[in-house]
């Protein structure tokens, strides 16, 4: 099920220092990295090495991955932020957080964020994220903390009021996955895990929103229940998608003619406290007709199909202006 479009741009200072480590080097060097990491990205498969071995790589890394990272972080984020109105974290961990793009959403949805952390096994990406991380405004970014690691369950577990974890999940054996979730979650204020928008993807996903149920946690977003999923599993998932602006350099590296992009993506975010849950949330693109509105929810009571008509007022205006993806009923129509 797909999201309507979000928009989201990296901020300007990371935009400009991106292009900045870009420049150093050639075009075709460049592109030749974009293309076997593009082609490594899709096959999503667990990684049994580093998939950044030079820093030509980790500079196409970051050029080809990172918009597309932080608009989908951002919007998850901005959906966890609207859900749980009350949480404004002080402390963040972004796990397997390659050149920082999470910490860097994160400060532009929170400006509650003091320290911001992030664990990469990769030192040149850890390099990278750093000299980017100098030219933020904020000071969670700019004075973040950043550490050389793996994911490692028998480690202490990641202690902050945020915890990420942004499409590492299908780079794990499968095997290992449980006791990750387990491990990410132990300590964790609030915890978000994001995959690519795929039936892969949204297979761990799911997987992991159980486990989060199971140990206890609320259901932030986009769940707006606990029960089980209603989707039919291996008939359909559940994804969502962010549209975000291409520089003319990003345009070059993924040889795209369009001037945006959309990622698409699926997440979970989980909490220690209850949010303020919708009803529902809109899994297809709405019917609308003339004095009619028919939406297809996902609810407590499994999928439904709901009738908006002119008749119920505030709600029909509301309902015309829903989108997939969007949480119902529309905060308008309860305030």
């Amino acid at each position: 099920m797909e999201r309507s479009v979000v928009v989201a741009a990296l901020p300007d200072p990371l935009r400009s220092a991106l292009d900045e480590e870009l420049g150093k080097y050639p075009q075709t060097r460049l592109t030749q990295s974009v293309e076997r990491l593009s082609s490594r990205y899709r096959e999503n498969n667990p990684a049994t090495a580093p998939i950044l071995s030079s820093e030509v790589d980790i500079a196409a890394y970051a050029g080809y991955r990172m918009p597309a990272t932080y608009a989908a972080v951002h919007a998850v984020l901005a959906e966890a932020a609207l859900r749980a109105p009350e949480f404004a974290p002080r402390t963040q961990i972004d796990v397997g957080g390659g050149t920082g793009a999470a910490i860097w959403a994160a400060a532009d949805v929170w400006p509650s964020l003091e320290k911001s952390t992030v664990v990469e096994q990769v030192a040149g990406a850890i390099a990278l994220g750093r000299r980017l991380a100098e030219h933020a405004g904020g000071p969670a970014v700019r004075g973040s903390t950043w550490q050389r690691g793996l994911i490692d369950p028998a480690a202490p577990a990641p202690d902050a009021d945020l915890v990420t974890l942004s499409y590492v999940l299908g780079e794990l054996p499968e095997a290992r996955r449980t006791d990750v979730v387990r491990w990410l979650s132990a300590k964790a204020g609030m915890l978000v895990l994001i995959e690519p928008g795929t039936p892969a993807g949204y297979e761990r996903i799911v997987q992991a929103r159980d486990e989060l149920v199971e140990l206890g946690l609320s259901l932030v977003a986009p769940c707006p229940h606990e029960g089980a999923c209603p989707i039919p599993r291996g008939k359909d998932w559940c994804h969502f998608s962010a549209r975000l602006p291409r520089t003319g350099l990003h345009r070059q590296l993924k040889a795209g003619t369009l001037g945006f992009e959309d990622e698409k993506f699926s997440y979970v975010v989980a909490s220690r406290t209850a949010p303020e849950r919708a009803d529902g949330r809109i899994l297809r693109h709405p019917l609308k007709r003339k004095g009619m509105v028919s939406l297809t929810l996902c609810a407590e009571a499994g999928l439904t199909e709901t009738i908006v008509t002119k008749r119920h007022g505030q709600a029909y205006r509301a309902a015309r202006d829903a989108e997939w993806g969007d949480a119902w009923p529309a905060q308008s129509t309860v305030d």
